[in-house]
């Protein structure tokens, strides 16, 4: 049984290169975001058609709930929300259907999605962040916290793996930490958090000033 979702002419989108489109001109020029997601995530257990179709619905709210002024890609908003609509659909084959999202229609979701994309790009700004430390210290923040689906590894793992005594590791991790507070370094992830007024940026400066106060301490 073949599915169709109509769209009106009247609604305008806005594609990445900033011209205008109808919702029907936008599901055609992004509908390939749909297929790429399940070729690499897969439709878990679904049909393909069915993934499609709910792909085409997350597409669609993003479509409509797209806001160029909030600094990320259409494609990044896209993406989240065709991933959202069809994990959604899996999970609606083996869950009884509840009042959830339907009590609170498409504005309640485009709302979730919208804090769900606030935080994928903290985690991205995040990441890129920890990319330009210095080696040592970029190691040893990725195996401290896990980063990028990496285990969690304990300062004595650490150590064996650099060379080092737990201990410098752990003094390594405080260097690490004052390094990614330091607001010359953090001003985007500050930013996307909203955590970037004077009080802010004086608080980061007054804790590694401590730190470096207790590092020359050190014997």
């Amino acid at each position: 049984m073949k599915h169709y979702i109509l769209f009106p002419q009247s609604r305008q989108a806005e594609a990445d290169d900033g011209q205008a489109l109808t919702q029907e001109e936008a599901m055609e020029r992004h509908g390939k975001l749909i297929h790429a997601f399940i070729q690499r995530q897969g439709g878990g257990d679904i049909l393909y058609e069915e993934a499609l179709q709910a792909g085409r619905i997350g597409l669609w709210r993003a479509i409509n709930g797209y806001d160029p002024s909030r600094g990320f890609a259409f494609s990044t908003y896209a993406w989240v929300a065709i991933q959202r609509a069809i994990h959604q659909a899996v999970e609606a084959e083996w869950a009884p259907p509840t009042l959830g999202m339907e009590a609170l229609g498409d504005q309640g979701y485009l709302l979730d999605l919208d804090e769900e994309m606030d935080q994928a790009l903290i985690r991205e700004a995040l990441h890129d962040l920890v990319a330009h430390m210095p080696p040592r210290l970029r190691r040893i923040i990725e195996g401290r916290y896990g980063l990028r689906g990496k285990r969690v590894y304990r300062l004595k793992e650490l150590g064996a793996e650099l060379g080092l005594s737990a201990e410098r590791v752990r003094q390594l991790q405080e260097e690490a930490l004052a390094w990614l507070r330091h607001p010359a370094h953090s001003v985007v992830v500050r930013s996307l958090m909203g955590k970037n007024n004077v009080q802010d940026y004086r608080r980061a400066l007054s804790q590694n000033a401590a730190w470096l106060r207790k590092r020359s301490g050190r014997s």
